[in-house]
């Protein structure tokens, strides 16, 4: 009897279990995890980023160093922008004129307009071009890669080296004495990339470059003082396939070398959004289309999971702040107790024009994912002493989204409060006898 209760109840409970398992399946727990662990991508290293914050959506071994190949012109070309003229005239030298393929074949002692060496340089990728470029700009490639390094430590991208214009694999000693490769990591990449279309002053020129489908020019001879037409033409055409992949597709980038692989550097546009993919070592020989793939993966992924949010969402009225207690500080009467006002003080993103507009401060904002929130974290003293300035910093606002900051507002002191002194005794004791 009791065998017989016991395989009823050992039934009965594997009915209940089948039951529930078709009733109610299980779900993941979090289904944005899901869709983003689900992710294939072919490249060894890849970042997708939000180009307004900086702020990384998306990473598979985003920090890893590694080759770069001609992914590296857009920093070449950014630089060429914004030291040079597009009107001056480059010579060419027998070292450019020794570069490898792919190369436009200068000829030493030829000049071409910088702006026609630019498009060279970002539709063909050709490699002397970009030689011309740097020893125009700096003299020589070796002072041009120290403007390189120097312009990446300035964008925060401490993981990247340049010892070359164009890409090519190339090693050299550090500062630090160390040998470093010509090399960068998909974060510094994806950075110097929304730097190129969202923040450098030449940017609509970068743009308008790295978007032309053809581009034809000629070289010069230079005569008596004047540039003349030398007889040599070119025709340039742009070989980023992803520009006429998705709809909003901005800008980009290819890359290949042995060492490196297939890289890709890519930019788009789309809803207020805009994301850049960056892709290191992405398929090697005969896998040339793994790039475009894996680009619009992490592009469909960012249109599909992030949303635009203003930071000023979570902006919080100044009249929240209490005035904080300021001790030994002056007071208009004896007895009474010091206080100081607490206001937010905002630093304005300038126009293009240089000049600071409020309009940008409260349009200003990053991409989060659906349900993510923008948080704010207040470092504020209890109680200060004096003597405290007008404009003094004394705490500070976080706005955080998924743990990150994405902008830091100071708060200040309202007003002057001067420590407690002689002359201001002696003033309350006249005062209080005159009563």
């Amino acid at each position: 009897m009791k065998h017989t209760n016991k395989l009823l109840s050992l039934s009965m409970g594997l009915i209940l279990t089948l039951i529930s398992l078709f009733a109610f399946p299980a779900f993941p727990a979090c289904a944005e995890e899901d869709a983003e662990a689900s992710l294939k991508l072919y490249a060894q290293s890849a970042v997708l980023m939000d180009a307004d914050s900086g702020r990384i959506l998306y990473e598979k071994d985003g920090h890893r160093i590694m080759s770069m190949a001609s992914t590296t012109k857009i920093m070449t070309c950014i630089l060429a922008l914004e030291y040079g003229s597009l009107e001056d005239y480059a010579e060419a030298s027998s070292y450019a004129s020794s570069m490898p393929k792919v190369k436009l074949y200068v000829k030493p002692g030829e000049y071409y307009k910088l702006e026609d060496l630019l498009y060279s340089l970002m539709l063909e990728s050709h490699n002397d071009a970009a030689v011309v470029i740097a020893e125009h700009i700096a003299g020589s490639t070796e002072k041009f890669a120290d403007m390189m390094n120097q312009k990446a430590r300035d964008l925060g991208c401490f993981d990247t080296f340049f010892i070359t214009p164009n890409g090519l694999d190339a090693t050299a000693t550090a500062s630090d004495g160390t040998v470093k490769a010509h090399s960068t990591t998909a974060a510094d990449l994806a950075k110097i990339m929304s730097y190129c279309i969202m923040d450098s002053p030449k940017r609509e020129e970068f743009l308008k470059i790295t978007r032309t489908s053809s581009y034809s020019f000629g070289n010069y001879q230079k005569k008596d003082g004047e540039f003349l037409p030398d007889g040599r033409t070119f025709q340039c055409s742009n070989h980023n396939a992803f520009l006429s992949m998705m709809d909003g597709a901005l800008s980009g980038k290819t890359g290949f070398t042995g060492t490196a692989g297939y890289c890709y550097v890519g930019s788009l546009r789309r809803d207020n959004r805009t994301y850049v993919v960056a892709l290191l070592a992405c398929g090697w020989p005969n896998n040339k289309t793994y790039k475009w793939s894996d680009t619009k993966v992490l592009m469909d992924y960012g249109l599909e999971n992030f949303e635009y949010h203003r930071i000023s969402e979570a902006a919080v009225d100044e009249d929240t702040f209490s005035p904080l207690p300021v001790l030994n500080g002056q007071t208009d009467k004896l007895g009474q107790r010091a206080f100081t006002e607490v206001k937010v003080e905002k630093h304005f993103p300038e126009n293009e024009s240089g000049s600071e507009d409020a309009s940008l401060y409260e349009e200003e904002g990053l991409l989060l994912k659906k349900g993510e929130e923008i948080q704010a974290d207040y470092k504020l003293p209890s109680q200060l002493t004096a003597p405290v300035s007008a404009g003094t910093q004394i705490g500070t606002i976080k706005y955080l989204a998924g743990g990150e900051v994405c902008r830091i507002e100071y708060l200040v002191a309202a007003k002057d409060i001067p420590a407690i002194d002689f002359s201001w005794c002696l003033k309350q004791i006249i005062a209080g006898y005159s009563l």
